[in-house]
């Protein structure tokens, strides 16, 4: 599912995206079944405090990892990024920006059924409102709208 580049970055063999550093082989009992693609939109690349906030809990309760990724990631990387998890637990995507008054904060969890079939890919897109939403509005931060 992954290939090592020169860099000792790890990249998907089937969508050649950046796997986040350490999201692979996370449970060593069950196999990644899962790639889970992050996209952010191409208007908020040039956020400067903006991060996707990435948990994956093997059962509730149990944290198994969690990563932070800059949205400046995004701009060194145009392949984007993703994260391998198997067929079992919860992954929380959270987008979060704290540099607007008030800051932006919105989560998207995704339920890993166990009988997922290998080689599924989950696509989160994310989009921060622009910086004239009104204060009213920002719980409108959109994923994967």
């Amino acid at each position: 599912m992954t290939q090592n580049t020169p860099q000792q970055m790890y990249k998907s063999n089937s969508s050649g995206r950046n796997v986040v550093p350490g999201w692979m082989r996370i449970n060593p009992d069950k196999p990644d079944a899962i790639e889970i693609q992050l996209d952010i939109d191409a208007s908020d690349l040039k956020r400067q405090q903006a991060t996707l906030l990435i948990e994956y809990w093997p059962t509730p309760g149990e944290l198994g990892l969690q990563s932070l990724l800059p949205v400046r990631a995004f701009t060194s990387s145009p392949e984007s990024w993703c994260v391998f998890v198997p067929a079992q637990g919860q992954v929380l995507v959270r987008a979060i920006d704290t540099q607007p008054t008030p800051p932006l904060l919105s989560a998207h969890s995704i339920i890993l059924d166990p009988t997922t079939v290998m080689g599924t890919v989950v696509n989160v897109s994310v989009k921060f409102p622009s910086e004239m939403t009104p204060v009213g509005n920002v719980g409108n931060l959109l994923l994967n709208n």
